[in-house]
């Protein structure tokens, strides 16, 4: 029988959330060496187990705060466990924040090289995709045109466009199909679509519980960082949906 594609082991995640008001870097410095600074510790996620195979596209729910976006920063390798383990089985491209990675002094193009890198993309995979990625995001001139003059839509287009031209075993999109206009969505789920019938794994968060139960087989809910519940579709959105409504 194949191993699951990706193994979440017992994943906690604690942040220490400072107590003091310090208006700035020196203030904090001095009261850290005095002594003078207390925390309140929160654990974003406790406790959190689960797996997935090949093709599982799993939708992850919750209220704010639950711990959703945190996971998904665990899994893409952006944050680092307190406790537990993530073991996947195959490239991960995360969608997380499109565009986090961009310079913005430096033009579209010279961005796809800069956030591609980040990816992992070696330059002459970016070299053979450059025409692709341009095409796909729709930004025509203002490829050479610097980021900073770019609207939030047309970074977030440039960002799914070189996100998505691999092919990744696992993806992760964390509310991204909420970028661009309607045309733009629709062409961007039509990516998606394609991928999702080649039997890439999927961890989706989004707040559309309707979008949820169009992408997933499976659901997860999230509540103050434990896993409530897992399972197919059907009856995990059902059981959200009743916590919405409580």
């Amino acid at each position: 029988m194949a191993k699951p594609v990706l193994e979440v082991e017992h994943v906690s995640m604690q942040f220490n959330l400072s107590k003091e008001k310090v208006d700035n870097l020196k203030e904090y410095i001095i009261k850290s060496l005095k002594g003078q600074i207390s925390y309140n510790e929160f654990w974003a996620l406790k406790d959190v187990s689960f797996s997935l195979n090949k093709g599982d596209r799993l939708g992850i729910l919750g209220m704010n705060g639950a711990g959703k976006s945190t996971l998904l920063k665990v899994i893409a390798g952006v944050l680092k466990a307190t406790e537990g383990k993530v073991t996947a089985r195959g490239k991960i491209v995360p969608l997380l924040e499109l565009g986090a990675g961009f310079d913005k002094q430096y033009t579209g193009a010279e961005n796809i090289y800069l956030y591609g890198s980040v990816l992992g993309y070696s330059r002459s995979f970016i070299d053979e995709k450059y025409d692709e990625i341009v095409e796909f995001s729709e930004l025509g001139d203002f490829i050479n045109v610097p980021i900073k003059n770019y609207s939030s839509g047309m970074k977030a287009r440039l960002g799914f466009a070189i996100a998505t031209v691999v092919e990744p075993e696992i993806l992760i999109l964390d509310e991204v199909l909420a970028v661009g206009d309607a045309k733009f969505r629709k062409k961007s789920e039509a990516k998606l679509q394609k991928m999702f019938d080649k039997g890439v794994t999927v961890l989706f968060v989004s707040h559309s519980l309707k979008q949820v139960k169009r992408i997933c087989n499976k659901a997860m809910i999230l509540e103050h960082g434990t896993l409530k519940d897992i399972g197919d579709i059907g009856p995990i959105s059902e059981e959200y949906r009743q916590m919405l409504e409580a």
